[in-house]
């Protein structure tokens, strides 16, 4: 039996000298560091820059789902601190089928389509582009009405002390049904766009003119588009 090691194939040692940054369990603790705090006010702003709830009394007969902060130190190959991470999450696990939510739906393209594409590039000598979406879920609408409290951290009162809820109207991380309300936004944009879905694989979309030829296929997980150009 083959193995690396007899092939002489040995997976290089990283070494790095930088220290371990310890992640924030929660909001407040975050507010303790300058880098922390930073990462949340550019995701809160990121959300509020795209309209993703109007703030609104709870209606009657309605509850609201909770939320809580994430923090990840996001690293370089070489282990060196790239960025600090702050995101807001809902509390999905709380949401109940057939009144938070009706369908779910996570297209993730097919290893025998990766395969299939991969060897079609190599084969042909193409060009093959990685591209990753930042905050996508947002970019995903919201149809049903949704209310989750407000963001640790972020709270604002309304009138005379009113207490107030978010009302939801792009689709957060952890929500039941936001990678489905995330993909068909995008399926649209790339049927306008004069792609076509493949038979075989809806997360692979096909544009064929008279001199161009272009794979993209959507992995939601990750939200990562692989995409093959080809001048025939």
């Amino acid at each position: 039996m083959q193995t690396r090691s007899k092939c002489g194939i040995y997976k290089p040692k990283v070494f790095s000298s930088v220290v371990a940054v310890k992640e924030p369990a929660s909001i407040h603790e975050a507010f303790q560091s300058l880098e922390w705090s930073t990462a949340a006010q550019a995701e809160y702003q990121a959300l509020l820059v795209n309209r993703t709830w109007d703030l609104m009394p709870l209606p009657a007969g309605k509850r609201a789902v909770g939320c809580k902060w994430i923090f990840k130190v996001k690293k370089n190959a070489d282990g060196s601190i790239a960025r600090y991470k702050g995101r807001l999450v809902v509390k999905g696990y709380l949401q109940e089928s057939g009144i938070d939510f009706q369908e779910t739906f996570s297209p993730v393209v097919k290893p025998t389509t990766i395969r299939v594409v991969l060897s079609i590039a190599l084969s042909m000598g193409w060009s093959l582009r990685q591209v990753d979406v930042n905050n996508e879920f947002l970019n995903g609408d919201l149809n049903e009405d949704i209310y989750m409290v407000q963001p640790p951290g972020f709270e604002q009162v309304g009138v005379n002390g009113q207490q107030l809820v978010c009302k939801l109207k792009k689709a957060l991380y952890r929500i039941n049904q936001a990678p489905r309300a995330w993909f068909h936004n995008l399926r649209e944009f790339l049927l306008t766009s004069q792609f076509d879905i493949s038979k075989a694989d809806n997360s692979l979309f096909i544009r064929k003119s008279k001199d161009q030829l272009l794979y993209v296929l959507v992995y939601v997980d990750d939200i990562i588009a692989q995409g093959l150009i080809q001048v025939l």
